[in-house]
């Protein structure tokens, strides 16, 4: 049996996913990808096509001292300007990644900033 890379094994997982759930205006899909250096989140309206609201680590001077922490402190800021574009919920999208480390603190963050996930 022929062994897979660990890249193609979580794309196989983010197409397992994204078959069973999708994004609408008033429930965006929250997708999120992770980098070796860095975390980005976004809601995702699949019917139109269009991004309701994004957040990363990139340009933003989260605080933090782990990546986990700050991944936190993403979801937070995420939830903030989903209120802002006046979203309440959210379908969440771990993107073929474990529910574990940075994705699972996206996640806790949103919640915390009062998106219901």
């Amino acid at each position: 049996m022929a062994t897979k890379k660990k890249a193609d094994r979580r794309l196989r997982a983010k197409r397992g996913i994204r078959r069973k759930i999708s994004g609408t205006a008033t429930t965006p899909r929250l997708t999120v990808f992770r980098s070796n250096r860095h975390t980005y989140a976004q809601l995702i309206d699949d019917l139109s096509g269009t991004t309701v609201a994004s957040a990363s680590t990139l340009g933003a001077s989260l605080a933090g001292d782990s990546p986990v922490a700050v991944a936190h402190e993403l979801g937070v800021v995420l939830a903030a300007r989903a209120k802002d574009a006046g979203v309440e919920g959210a379908i969440f999208d771990r993107n073929g990644y474990r529910y574990h480390g940075r994705v699972k603190a996206v996640a806790e963050g949103a919640r915390k900033g009062g998106l219901q996930i």
